[in-house]
């Protein structure tokens, strides 16, 4: 078998990969994104299915309020003491020169839980992560943030002990422990035993297509002892833009039990407007940041080394001793909102799901109902439900019924990124034509209504609209239909870049996420206009680029 890359699509960041037994678990970051951390299982590294969200109640991660690219950054998942230990971060600021964080500690003896109360354990810094030593004892290594304008803000990566019995920190055990080469930007620690060393593995050069993986090693966890590998960085794409995959660097190692050793980390995946060069810029990952898997070889010095270089490749030989794993083939998903729960590939924002989003299968049977809120850009009152991009290409398609008596209220199908960068289509109300349809677009502070006036007029008696969205790569459409069968296309191509890490990272200093579609419904008058939705369907197409593009479609 061969793992293809990237092995979790769409946006799965920052994994930390471990093995119990005979399988292997991915926790991969969520940011705003409820509910929080998704976690994959595997047996063979090559088909993954996602088996659990732990954090999925406010008692364990409490978001309202948090800005775009907030939230979880970087859980960390380990195996210990017969149980699971996973380190969260809910990063509460992104720009400026602060950096608000919480770190948090849960633990569950299964992996779909339950997870118990969460401990704080520090705010010194994102990217922590749980070392449990051969001795018993047991450390956080994390980045340290440097608030101060004459300092740089990523500090040296600092390791504190844990008291697992008290189940606090000791932070009077602190030290700075690697502070990384010139290349600067030192985060996403983890930190390994391996044949009588310590080894640090850490993320630099930002999330970016300058990131890479640096390795150090010492015999001790003493200040200044840690010696960073000689040669080759370990993994980076910042000189091979040819590659299908970029931005690889921050994630984690694992063994195998017959003794392969393997790396998970982040990836992207650019295209290319037709215009544009493939080296400048270095292109639009509207998939987000998601996980890749190389493997691993030791030298005689005992330094790690990518098999195929460190650029890493697409294909990748999976474990010999893979033991065969059953999962769907693609990411359609389809419902009819029959169940009284959200799909597992479904999120919210900040928030759970509850009774003043709205409900399913309740009120009007067969459909989720949401109940209008705040804007698309609030970041406390909002009624968006919505999945991940996991394909270039794909369609998604809804049908709602919905009743606005104002042009303050509105309901439909939304493809977004963050508050200041999506779009959607939906159905509102104007002075000319009463009940219509209209598209709109935020791209970064603009706000764009693209029919005004000349909004789509709905037919008296119609009771449902039905929509549609066509992601084709590089551009996307909406299309409606009052029947179900003749869907007719709006005339306003959409640029998908403007959906993508990349564009966002223009502006904004949070880009951590990716594209999603979904449901959303807004009641600007507080009124609680209700919209149901019939049915939600995400169905992927066929990778269409040509080969020998940077884009999708290079193997």
């Amino acid at each position: 078998m061969k793992i293809q890359n990237p092995v979790l699509p769409g946006f799965n960041s920052d994994p930390s990969i471990i093995r119990v037994n005979d399988t292997y678990y991915i926790a991969t970051s969520t940011f705003e994104w409820f509910p929080g951390v998704r976690i994959h299982a595997s047996k063979d590294m090559v088909h993954w299915n996602l088996v659990a969200h732990p954090l999925n109640t406010v008692k364990l991660l409490d978001m309202r309020g948090n800005v775009a690219s907030g939230g979880i950054w970087a859980p960390d998942l380990s195996y210990a003491d017969g149980k699971f230990w996973l380190v969260y971060t809910d990063a509460k600021i992104c720009d400026g020169p602060f950096k608000d964080v919480v770190n948090y500690l849960t633990t569950a003896e299964e992996i779909t839980g339950p997870w118990s109360d969460p401990i704080r354990l520090n705010g010194v810094g994102f990217d922590a992560s749980l070392f449990h030593d051969d001795d018993g004892k047991k450390y956080l290594i994390q980045q340290t943030w440097d608030h101060r304008e004459y300092k740089h803000p990523f500090d040296v990566l600092t390791l504190t002990e844990y008291d697992p019995i008290a189940e606090k920190m000791l932070p009077e055990t602190r030290k700075p422990i690697y502070g990384g080469t010139a290349v600067g930007l030192t985060e996403g620690p983890h930190l390994y035993k391996i044949n009588g060393y310590y080894y640090i593995f850490a993320a630099q050069g930002g999330t970016v297509y300058t990131h890479e993986e640096v390795v150090a090693r010492s015999k001790t966890l003493e200040v200044g002892s840690f010696e960073t590998q000689p040669g080759e960085v370990f993994l980076t794409n910042f000189d091979t833009p040819y590659n299908y995959i970029q931005k690889q660097g921050h994630g984690a190692l694992v063994e195998t039990p017959s003794g392969e050793w393997y790396y998970a980390s982040l990836c992207g995946r650019p295209w290319h407007h037709d215009t544009e060069a493939i080296n400048d810029p270095r292109g639009w990952c509207t998939l987000g940041r998601e996980t890749a898997i190389q493997k691993v070889e030791w030298d005689e010095a005992g330094w790690p080394h990518i098999v195929g270089g460190h650029g890493g490749t697409t294909e990748v030989d999976a474990p010999k001793d893979a033991i065969l794993t059953e999962a769907p083939e693609n990411h359609n998903q389809f419902n009819e909102f029959d169940e009284n729960e959200l799909d597992i590939n479904f999120n919210t924002l900040r928030v759970p799901f509850d009774e003043k989003m709205g409900n399913i299968n309740d009120e009007v049977p067969g459909h989720l109902r949401l109940y209008g809120q705040g804007s698309l850009e609030n970041f406390f009152e909002l009624s968006l439900v919505a999945r991940r991009w996991q394909a270039f290409n794909f369609d998604a398609e809804t049908k709602v019924k919905f009743e606005p008596k104002t042009y303050r209220a509105m309901a439909g199908l939304t493809n977004y990124y963050n508050n200041n960068h999506y779009s959607w289509v939906h159905v509102t109300w104007n002075e000319k034509n009463g009940a219509v349809i209209d598209v709109a677009e935020h791209n970064q502070t603009n706000y764009t209504t693209y029919l005004k006036d000349d909004a789509i007029k709905i037919p008296e008696g119609t009771e449902y609209v039905w929509f549609r969205t066509k992601v084709r790569t590089k551009t996307y459409t909406y299309e409606y239909s009052f029947d179900g069968e003749n869907f007719v296309e709006i005339p306003v191509v959409l640029d998908a870049a403007i959906l993508s890490d990349d564009y966002v990272n223009l502006t904004m200093g949070g880009f951590f996420t990716g594209g999603f579609v979904g449901l959303a419904a807004v009641d600007m008058d507080g009124y609680r206009e209700p919209a149901d939705f019939d049915y939600f369907k995400y169905e992927e197409l066929p990778d269409t680029n040509e080969k020998g593009h940077s884009g999708p479609g290079l193997k």
